[in-house]
């Protein structure tokens, strides 16, 4: 069996080891090693990567109880390796900082961690609880996880006599198969784990809470963690301080300056449909049993709908169309006195038309000119 050299010190970046076998498997080599620095993806935790010899180390996962270096080319006896330390100890952080948040929160509600995930796309830890949180005390867990982390107090792995388990409250995600594993951050958290932690909390350098929502009767909460945080950070600072000069306001205003920017939309939007409301109705005046139909250069299918309604007012079927020749034509056909859909099928196929509806209305789109709906209205008036 490998020997597992994380499990002796987490902060070794290289290391010599020997290969034990190497196998080609769908054009990538699978190499098994007598000793490794290499953490297998479990735990929620990602494999390590890095470089045996030339090879490039793509993931480590642990497969029938064997560490397997998922490697982009063959190797074969002693070769030198080497972590992609920056990955892993990223990775430290996220586990050790989630671990601190999961104890307090379990201190604080006595709920349990009951799924955990390190994302390496989304740069976020999830974290699964067995029943929900208010936000309140989210907030004071967040809080008291922070002074754990500046407290700066040790992070210790060990494995507990089996005669001395049942003395230990510890914490687990499910049930534990082999020796017994803890990690105790002093003060905050006692729990059974496979993966690698920092040495102290104040190496994690930060844990926020970005989201909480409701999940299978729990909450789902996400993290920013670490290195991970600060990048968060740097990239709303950054957005905040667009907004704040977009806005022409101070950057801690900036809420308030979007709540005055939405509530001068909203005016705007009703100044616009009134308008659009009197407009509609002066172009109304232009239905009439002569040529019951009316031309509006907007494009609007929305136009053209309450366009042709303010028609059917007035004629027996009214016809709008919305937009021009080059970008096409948005249509509505409306009536009060009869079933147009008809009516609408005759448009379709006389003017390159897509569209339908109910008996009293029918919309769509042509691609004729306004020379041909001109003479299709004149065919059916």
């Amino acid at each position: 069996m490998t020997d597992r050299l994380y499990y002796k010190d987490a902060y070794i970046r290289s290391f010599t080891a020997n290969v034990i076998s190497c196998t080609e498997k769908s054009g990538k080599y699978e190499i098994i090693l007598d000793r490794t620095a290499f953490f297998p993806e479990g735990g929620g935790q990602p494999g390590d990567r890095g470089a045996i010899g030339s090879s490039k180390v793509l993931d480590t996962v642990l497969r029938d109880d064997e560490i397997i270096h998922i490697c982009s080319s063959p190797e074969s006896g002693e070769c030198e390796c080497s972590l992609d330390w920056d990955f892993r100890f990223l990775n430290m952080q996220q586990h050790s900082g989630e671990h601190i948040f999961s104890g307090v929160l379990h201190s604080l509600t006595g709920l349990d961690n009951v799924g955990f995930h390190m994302s390496e796309s989304e740069k976020e830890v999830t974290v699964d609880f067995s029943g929900p949180v208010s936000d309140e005390t989210i907030a004071l867990a967040e809080k008291k996880t922070n002074e754990f982390i500046w407290a700066n107090v040790p992070v210790t792995c060990f494995y507990p006599p089996e005669d001395e388990i049942s003395s230990y409250d510890y914490r687990s995600k499910k049930e534990i198969d082999g020796p017994l594993r803890l990690v105790k951050i002093e003060g905050a958290d006692l729990c059974a784990c496979c993966g690698t932690h920092v040495a102290r909390t104040g190496e994690t350098g930060i844990v926020k809470v970005i989201t909480s929502e409701s999940n299978r009767g729990g909450v789902r909460i996400t993290l920013k963690i670490g290195s991970l945080a600060l990048e968060d950070y740097i990239e709303k600072n950054n957005s905040v301080l667009e907004i704040s000069a977009s806005l022409c306001a101070k950057h801690h205003e900036v809420s308030q300056a979007v709540e005055k920017l939405k509530e001068k939309q909203n005016d705007l939007r009703i100044e616009i449909s009134n308008l659009n409301k009197e407009i509609i109705s002066l172009l109304a005046r232009g239905f009439t049993d002569e040529f019951p139909c009316v031309v509006d250069s907007r494009g609007s299918s929305d136009f053209a709908r309450m366009l042709a309604d303010a028609g059917a007012s007035q004629v027996k079927i009214a016809f709008a169309f919305s937009g021009d020749d080059k970008n096409g034509y948005k249509y509505a056909v409306a009536s009060k006195l009869t079933d147009v859909r008809e009516t609408g099928k005759l448009l379709n196929s006389a003017l390159g038309g897509r569209g339908g509806g109910k008996p009293e209305m029918i919309m769509g789109s042509v691609s004729a000119s306004l020379e041909q709906i001109k003479a299709f209205i004149e065919s059916v008036k």
